[in-house]
This record gives C-alpha cells, structure tokens and sequence, in this order.
C-alpha cells in the first residue's frame, strides 16, 4: 500500500497530466474516466513539456489535432454536452494567439454552464527572456497578460507558478467542472519554464479516485413553500430546461407532470425533455417557440421553473407571462432560483421534482389541460403545413421536416446560430430523449460542426451505429468549416446540412423588420460588394475529404439524406434557400431590442413605436 510519504519526481506538466489520467466517474454503474481525452493545436508554448506529457498516455488520454483553437473548444463543448456534463475535454493551446483564440470556446461552455479544461501556455515566470514571442507588455503590470482575459468567461481560473500548487488546484478545477451549480470551464495558465520544472509528488496523489456528482437535496422550508402555491393554482405550468436532462430527472419530470396533470412547456436547452408525441408536451416555449406553449405561458397562474436560467429566448424578454403569474424555481444554482422573486427551491432536479410529487395532493383542472392540448393540436397541424414539401420556395423548414422524416429516433441533432436554432426548435419532432443540442446559450457561430464533431467523439463511445446530424448555415460555414476535415481525420462521421441563403439572412430579416433596409447582411446588399456570387460548398467540402452534393429541393434533399446515411464518412449535403420567404412566422414572442429612438427615416421611427407597443407586457423583475 502507498505511503502518503512516498514521492515521485515529475514535472508540473507530467504530473498534471498522470493525475488526470486517474480520474473516473461512474455513470449508469459502469466506470469511465473522467476526462476523455483532449482537442490540442502545439506551439512553442506548450509543445515541449505539456507535449512530452501528453504522447506518455496518448492511448489513455487520446489528443485530437485541431485546426482552430476556437473550434476545438466548441468541439470539447459538443462532447460534455452528449455526455450530459459527467465526462468533459481539456483543450491546450499554445501561449499569445492560441490561447486567445480560446476566450470564445470559453465563453460558450461558461454561458451554457458546461466543463471544459483549458491548458493553456503562459509567459515564463522568471520573466528572463522578456518580451518573449508573442507576449502582451502591459507597462505597468507585468503579471497581467492575454490569459487574464479567461477570468470573465471561466469558473475558475489559476496560474501556476509552482510546480506544488498542482496538488490544490486540480482537484479544484475538477470539483467546479462537476458541481451542479458552479459548473463550467477550468483554467489553468502554464507558464513555460514552470511546465519543466520538478518536483517530489506524494505518489498517493496519482491513486485512482471515482467521482461522483453532487446531489443537492432541497430545504424541506422551500419544498413547502412551493408545494402551497402549487395546490392553489387554477392554470399551472411546467418549463423544463436543460438542467432536467443533466439531473437525470426525464423519468421523474414525467412521472411528475403525469400524477398532477400539469402541461410542459419546454425550453431551447430543454428540447427532448419529452418526446413530441406525449400528451403533455405542450411545445418550445418563447421568441423561438410555438404558439401552444405561448398560448398557456400568458395564461398561467404557476410557473413551475425546473432546470433553467429563464434566459430572454424563453421569456420572451419577460412579456411571455401574466404580470401576476407565480414563479417557482426548481435549479442547483442559487442564482437562478431566485429569478422574478421566484420562490425558490434550492436543489437537484430530481430530488426536488420526488420531494414536491410527494408533498402535492393536486391535479390541475381538466378544463386548464383540455385548453393546453388543444393549442398543441393546433401547433402541430402548423407544423406540419409548414414542414410539407412545396409549400413555398424552399426553406429551413422543409428541410427540416425531411430529415426529421428519416432519421433514427437515437440520431443526434446540432444547431446553433442564424435562424436554424429557431427554426429546428419550433419545427423538429422530438422522436427520444436527450437528441437534440441547439446551442443557444451564447448563439455561436462554428458551433454547428465544430461542436457536431465533438458530440460525434462522444456518441460513439456509447451509440456507435447512430449519426450526429448537423444544420448549418452558409455565414456558419464560412466562419468555421475546418473541423469537416477533422471528422474525416479522425473517422467521426458527420452529417451535415449546409443551407444557404446567401448570407446572414436572420439578420437581414431583423433588419427589415425594424424598419431599416437591407444592408450589409445578404452579399446582394454589400455596397463593398461589386459582384455576388455562391460559394461552391460541394468542391470546398470536397476539398477537405468529406463526401458532398448538392441538392436543388427537398425532394433531392431527402434522397442525399438516405446517401449519407448509408456512407461510412463525412457527408455533405447542400441546399439553396429562400432568404425571404423560407421563415417559419408562427410561433414568436416579443423580444427586446434595442430600435433608434430618433430617427429621420419614417420606417425605422413607424417600427420603433410598433416595437414599443409591446413593452407594457413586460414584467419589471417581479
């Protein structure tokens, strides 16, 4: 047996990497290790020691090559997500702009409450060969550099300055990556001479630990505080968000709404809480929502909050709901569960959904539900139509409802910024549990493959035979396509749906909306732009290794999609569509923006006031 007296003499870098290599998790009785290996891009910075590290236990801890710092963050984002937070990547990066190109990824995975290690390369402690290659000089505060700027978007954040403080901070950085309430990125700042320098480990500290996620039981005060509210409501409410799926709490969600009768409603980060078929599913709920769903939140009395941040999407920035209505607000996070003077329940989803079914002799009228059902009925006939091939010119829509059409209810599907997000939560039927990840958190850009790519290194560690399906758009594409290769690289097949609508067209359409024309959004209004012309999508997918075609309408789209399925790699599949007529206009509520309070343009001063017409609706944080 090790004595805690026994040492061994390793480098800071050998170290951090042996002990993560020894740190698991039980999920479902079977154990994993904890962190799942690492998305790495090598420079002077951290090539020579963390590098050393790293290829000693590259079997153990695989390292995925990035070709961008950014998407192999959104990628180690995409694979914590499938893993429902019990598993996470760690991204390394070289010090100055590789490291920098990772404020982003972090930002992502702090905002969607998701854990990530960021390894990143720093300045070297001794300051010795100052200003070395690519270092920031800040005058007058030499320790403050680039990876300051992680302090912001990260849950915790250190710099090592000695090869001891390891032995603290690595058990801290995993205990906040695993923490209900607290979870997000890690950041740790290695400064080059200290990833090389030695030190006498105890040997006790590289022992096998299995991790185990906190369940928070709620106050038994609070339990009955909501239980009270609840058993008076006339017209009670569910939303489910994404923290029901990272409880493991679908079973009692569903148990819970069943024994109450209560109707679901179900958020961005909550999508496939339940299936679409379920009797009280009423739908998405907010700016990106159903009518159903809509329909009820004005109404309801009780607002039972489970697992979300209640963010603006899901709010409708606060006009979706009865001035009058009652929050209850089930969540780990203090934070949140106090939002709108919600009354709060502090705690795991799960235990707090068993403790307030036990507590609760209630069931909602049968009048509340019968309206609730009815507005589902009418939602889904919407669909629908709106889904149905030839309807209009070709459209997200449609191309949605196709795939939706063919896929396997295990597949995975990924969204994230432009109009697809709202688009695939109003219009995708939800066909099993945990399928569907529109990352609407921070609504990012590159999200869409890069994160794909990651959720597909993830699904087939356990759902091999399944596929991640990707929906992206052209400004997507353009903006970060390079992991496309990766997938093919590394035999983690994509598929992906590339749509385009020559530009940013959500936001030509926001444009538009609040009175201003077109411009610098759709390539056909850049006045910079002298002559527009498509992106040939097919040769440049091609380009990287992918399998890709080009469809002209859904029909075609539907027998590519069958194609891709059968391919054993990357397939690319691409569609022009309509950037003004292929909008699903159901569905919406208000949501805050800021429009020109003067104005000489009489549109933009008519679509400000009608805009502010709505603003009465809006709750005042109460």
């Amino acid at each position: 047996m090790t004595t805690k007296t026994e040492t061994i003499q390793l480098t800071t870098a050998q170290a951090i990497i042996r002990w993560l290599a020894n740190q698991f998790i039980e999920i479902d009785g079977q154990e994993h290790r904890l962190c799942g290996g690492g998305f790495g891009i090598f420079g002077h910075g951290n090539v020579t020691c963390l590098g050393e590290a790293l290829n000693a236990v590259h079997q153990e801890l695989p390292l995925y090559r990035g070709q961008n710092e950014q998407s192999m963050g959104f990628a180690a984002a995409g694979y914590a997500k499938t893993w429902l937070r019990q598993r996470f990547m760690f991204c390394t990066a070289s010090a100055g702009p590789g490291t920098a190109n990772l404020v982003t990824s972090a930002a992502l995975a702090h905002a969607n409450r998701l854990p990530m290690l960021l390894l990143c390369g720093d300045t070297f402690l001794t300051r010795l060969p100052d200003p070395v290659l690519q270092q920031l000089e800040n005058y007058n505060d030499p320790t403050f550099g680039v990876n300051d700027a992680f302090k912001p978007v990260t849950r915790y954040w250190d710099r090592i300055t000695h090869p001891a403080q390891i032995i603290q901070s690595l058990p801290a950085a995993i205990a906040t990556m695993l923490d209900p309430a607290d979870c997000g990125p890690a950041f740790l700042g290695l400064p080059q001479d200290v990833q090389g320098w030695t030190y006498d480990y105890p040997t006790v500290f590289f022992e096998k630990k299995v991790h185990r996620i906190r369940r928070q039981a709620p106050d038994v005060a609070e339990i009955a505080d909501a239980v009270a509210c609840l058993s008076q409501a006339k017209r009670p409410m569910i939303i489910a968000g994404g923290g029901v799926q990272y409880s493991g709490a679908v079973t009692e969600l569903t148990q819970f709404a069943e024994t109450h009768q209560i109707p679901v409603v179900e958020t961005i980060a909550g999508r496939a809480n339940l299936l679409s078929t379920h009797a009280l599913n009423i739908g998405p709920i907010g700016v990106t929502g159903s009518d159903s769903a809509n329909a009820i939140a004005e109404k309801a009395d009780v607002i039972l909050a489970v697992g979300t941040r209640l963010q603006d999407f899901t709010t409708g920035s606060w006009t979706a709901f009865a001035q009058d209505a009652q929050f209850i607000s089930v969540n780990a996070a203090r934070h949140d569960a106090g939002k709108h003077m919600s009354l709060p329940v502090v705690g795991d989803a799960k235990l707090g959904l068993t403790a307030l079914s036990a507590a609760l002799d209630y069931m909602a009228p049968a009048d509340w539900v019968s309206l609730a059902q009815d507005e589902r009925k009418s939602w889904d006939a919407y669909v629908a139509d709106n889904t149905s091939i030839g309807n209009r010119p070709n459209s997200y829509a449609q191309a949605i409802g196709v795939v939706n059409d063919l896929v396997d209810p295990r597949d995975r599907v990924v969204a994230a910024a432009g109009g697809l997000p709202a688009e695939v939560t109003a219009n995708w039927r939800t066909l099993d549990i945990g399928t569907v990840d529109v990352e609407f958190g921070f609504s990012c850009m590159g999200y869409e493959i890069a994160g794909a790519w990651g959720a597909r290194i993830a699904q087939a560690q356990r759902e091999p035979e399944r596929d991640t399906i990707t929906f992206c758009g052209d400004g997507s594409y353009m903006l970060m396509n390079s992991d496309i290769y990766s997938s093919v690289l590394s035999g983690k097949k994509l598929i992906v749906m590339v749509l385009d609508n020559g530009g940013f067209a959500v936001i030509n359409k926001l444009q538009n909306n609040t009175g201003n024309e077109s411009f610098n959004n759709l390539y056909a209004d850049c006045p910079t732009i002298a002559e527009p012309f498509a992106v040939d999508f097919v040769a440049h997918a091609s380009a990287m290794g992918a399998t890709a075609e080009k469809v002209a309408n859904p029909t075609e789209l539907g027998e590519a999609f069958k194609r891709a399925q059968a391919s054993d790699k990357t397939y690319v599949i691409v569609m022009d569509v309509d950037p003004y007529e292929g909008w699903t206009t159901e569905g919406h509520t208000w949501w805050e923006v800021g429009t020109p309070h003067v104005t000489e343009d009489e549109n933009v001063r008519a679509a400000h006031l009608d805009w502010e017409s709505s603003r009465e609706k809006q709750r005042r944080g109460v």
